[in-house]
């Protein structure tokens, strides 16, 4: 007979999604040097049909003050999963909440969308403009 650790009984602390990006103070602010992200299991809902949509999300920036912390970055991309969005919208409003947040000198947010409807989709938002 199997024996169950006391450990594996007790409910785990699930960390909920939000909206809050945490930031901590740029360790180097007087170089500029390119922080990269990658998130290959973004989710959001299509606002047509409420089908999911699957995408890698990369964010390249260039801090100036202030970084983001990953965990809340993490939480951040996870709120989307049940929020309808269009490709274009998600990715413009993922880079006005983190230029919002950090005020980089330069980021940049790339949603690549996996193919839908046989149509692959790119959307790529920079700052500044």
């Amino acid at each position: 007979m199997a024996r169950t650790m006391k450990a594996d009984l007790e409910p785990r602390k699930v960390t909920e999604p939000g909206k809050s990006l945490a930031t901590f103070p740029n360790p180097s602010p007087g170089r500029d040097y390119e922080i990269r992200f990658e998130c290959p299991e973004f989710t959001c809902l299509c606002p047509m049909t409420g089908q999911p949509d699957f995408a890698t999300i990369r964010i390249v920036y260039v801090p100036d003050q202030t970084c983001v912390e990953l965990k809340s970055l993490k939480l951040y991309l996870w709120s989307y999963r049940n929020e309808g969005a269009f490709h274009e919208a998600v990715t413009n409003r993922i880079l006005d909440d983190l230029v919002g947040a950090l005020k980089p000198r330069r980021c940049e947010v790339t949603g690549d969308f996996f193919v839908r409807g046989g149509i692959h989709t790119v959307v790529v938002a920079r700052h500044p403009d």
